[in-house]
């Protein structure tokens, strides 16, 4: 795993100043202690960070082709690249090293961008083809590995795996973008395709780019999608057998590395599933690490510790207190922007214990977004099928009215907060689950916002681009719509940020075996009722693994890797939330109400309301605004 940083003169060929790359490297030398490159040539340079992983001496970066003709900085891993150099060599390409970076390279010179299509694996990159002079950047299908990107005003593009890279160069544009306040609001996150500074973007998932010199620079190309336009019509028992053969492949596909190797286990469904899988192919116990709190009800270390036992893992676990707000400030510097998502606290500390073992991590995540493991999806198929049994005029009336008359009621059990179903049931599938999405409402963002940045924001709504990219989904139902949206959406910009940056700011690899892309087109073919049965979700996974784990590991109430910011918030963070609404970086932008932002803090503080997520949401904004400050005055 590794860090990555170019730049690149669309209009010239002027040169690159090494020391400015060193310099967008040296800002990431978390993503890579092991080692570090530079290289230049008239109109282009590129630069790295190493963590060493595979051919631990022999792959150093940047790296020229065998034939000198092409250049690469590569961030991740190609699983499948032993396979690939074969058919390679078989094709007349020579090998001097034993990783995979020379694959790619090898690999882009025989197929074009064709070459994508043929990796399996997380990554991000660069390529320059010096014979046809021109820059290739590429993203994983998914979207594991970052890569930010801007424009600069003499046409140069500069591109790195952070923020902090692009911040390093002192030509960059440093201006915060209204639309991304808004998105932000939205969803805690700034979604692929912009950054809270204008004119800075994340090039997506699935997509690729190429820039040639004295030309503008074109548009991303989407290189790979999901369809669940069709069904499998197998039988339960043998897509049973299909989806464990699947599971057993994308593990050990991810268990390769000259390093020590282990996985996160938080005793939950996913993490279990990928430990049961790689205790199995190991001769060795597994190397398992997690993380609990002190408070009982956020606690699930004692489920780790019975699948660890179950499997006979060599366990690490930690309990962090429950005043750990002290990492704050820390994520901030971690994530560049502002990133709500407060699983990150705890995400962190896990990356952290596990980077005391070892340096390869194998997680959970994704199973969700594949098989329809969030309530959220659950709830939308019940809503989808009710919204078929009554007619879109009678629909809005009803729902809408009930939805306005019923109170928020917070405080009591999930089956009667009706507020929120009737609101939803009141619009189509798309702009339903959009605010089932939502951190925070469009009619509370707009309470939030002053008039002067309604006036910015204009027309612009967060959920257009979401409601956009469901309704024009390869889907054939609502259920379909919504794993999409996940998918290509929340899972990008949310997830696996998450883990990419905390796990990066300990030197740590994390590994996605539930994303392997052939387990992810598996899972778009199901039938619904294997997704959803009943009131479950992720219904063939927990019944394919019946064998390796018990019921109460597999259909136990999920709890998600929480934290007690609510309590924190009305206790130790209680100044923090009311003086976000009388001073700091987000009152100094003139964006925001401070009357009604102060009503929130005190509301919640006097516990008559829970604020807790936007109050989160606004106190990170508004520290992450204050970093910004720092350095764009620097």
């Amino acid at each position: 795993m590794c860090g990555i940083a170019g730049i690149f003169h669309t209009q010239g060929m002027k040169p690159v100043d090494p020391e400015r790359l060193r310099a967008m490297g040296d800002v990431i030398a978390h993503r890579g202690p092991d080692g570090h490159g530079v290289w230049t040539a008239p109109g282009v340079g590129l630069g790295h960070r190493r963590l060493s992983i595979i051919d631990l001496a022999g792959s150093p970066q940047p790296m020229a082709s065998a034939d000198g003709a092409a250049v690469l900085v590569f961030n991740g891993e190609i699983y499948n690249y032993q396979e690939l150099r074969r058919e390679l060599a078989s094709l007349g390409a020579q090998f001097r090293t034993d990783g995979d970076s020379e694959v790619i390279l090898a690999a882009w010179q025989q197929w074009g961008v064709d070459c994508l299509a043929r990796f399996n694996g997380m990554f991000a990159f660069a390529l320059y083809d010096q014979r046809a002079r021109t820059l290739f950047l590429a993203r994983d299908r998914l979207g594991v590995k970052p890569l930010h990107m801007a424009t600069l005003a003499d046409g140069s593009v500069i591109f790195g795996s952070e923020l902090k890279q692009l911040l390093a160069h002192p030509m960059l544009r440093r201006t915060i973008d209204p639309l991304a306040v808004e998105d932000y609001l939205a969803w805690g996150f700034v979604p692929d395709g912009r950054a809270i500074l204008a004119g800075v973007e994340k090039l997506p998932a699935g997509h690729y780019r190429l820039l040639r010199h004295d030309a503008p620079p074109p548009s991303s190309v989407r290189w790979w999608d999901v369809s669940f336009a069709e069904r499998d019509k197998a039988s339960q028992k043998d897509l049973e057998a299909h989806l464990l053969h699947r599971l057993r492949k994308a593990v050990t596909s991810r268990m390769a590395a000259d390093v020590p190797l282990g996985a996160f286990l938080s005793g939950g469904v996913d993490s279990s599933t990928v430990v049961a899988l790689m205790a199995e192919a190991s001769r060795d116990p597994v190397k398992t690490c997690a993380i609990g709190f002190d408070v009982a009800a956020l606690d699930e270390t004692s489920w780790a510790g019975a699948v660890a036992q179950r499997f006979a893992t060599q366990h690490h676990a930690r309990t962090v207190s429950s005043d750990d707000f002290e990492l704050v400030d820390r994520l901030v510097a971690m994530f560049d922007e502002p990133f709500a998502d407060a699983s990150a606290l705890p995400t962190f500390r896990v990356c952290e214990l596990a980077r005391q073992h070892v340096t390869v991590a194998l997680s959970g995540d994704g199973a969700d977004e594949a098989f329809a493991g969030y309530r959220r999806q659950v709830f939308h198929h019940r809503e989808e099928q009710a919204r078929a049994l009554v007619p879109a005029g009678l629909r809005r009336p009803v729902f809408g009215a009930l939805g306005r008359l019923y109170p928020k009621a917070d405080w009591a059990p999930r089956p009667l907060r009706a507020k929120a179903t009737f609101q939803s049931l009141a619009e189509d599938g798309e702009t339903g689950y959009a605010r089932a999405l939502a951190v925070t409402a469009p009619e509370a963002r707009a309470a939030l916002f002053s008039p002067e940045f309604l006036r910015l924001r204009g027309d612009y709504r967060a959920e257009t681009p979401l409601i956009d990219l469901m309704r024009q989904a390869p889907a054939r139902s609502g259920l379909d719509r919504a794993q999409y949206a996940d998918l290509k959406f929340m899972l990008p910009g949310d997830i696996l940020t998450k883990v990419d940056r905390t796990s990066m700011a300990v030197s740590l690899e994390a590994r996605e075996p539930l994303l392997d892309h052939r387990l992810i087109e598996f899972a778009a073919g199901l039938p619904e009722a294997m997704r959803v049965h009943g009131a479950t979700g992720k219904w063939l996974m927990k019944q394919t693994m019946r064998r390796y784990l018990p019921d109460d590991v597999l259909f136990r109430p999920k709890m998600g890797f929480v934290t007690p910011i609510a309590a924190w918030l009305r206790g130790p963070l209680a100044g923090a939330a009311r003086a976000i609404a009388t001073g700091g970086a987000l009152t100094r932008t003139g964006w925001f109400d401070a009357t009604r932002i102060a009503t929130l803090a005190e509301s919640h503080i006097a516990g008559r309301a829970d604020n807790s997520r936007v109050l989160w949401q606004l106190l990170m904004l508004d520290r992450s605004l204050a970093r910004l400050d720092t350095a764009l005055s620097s």
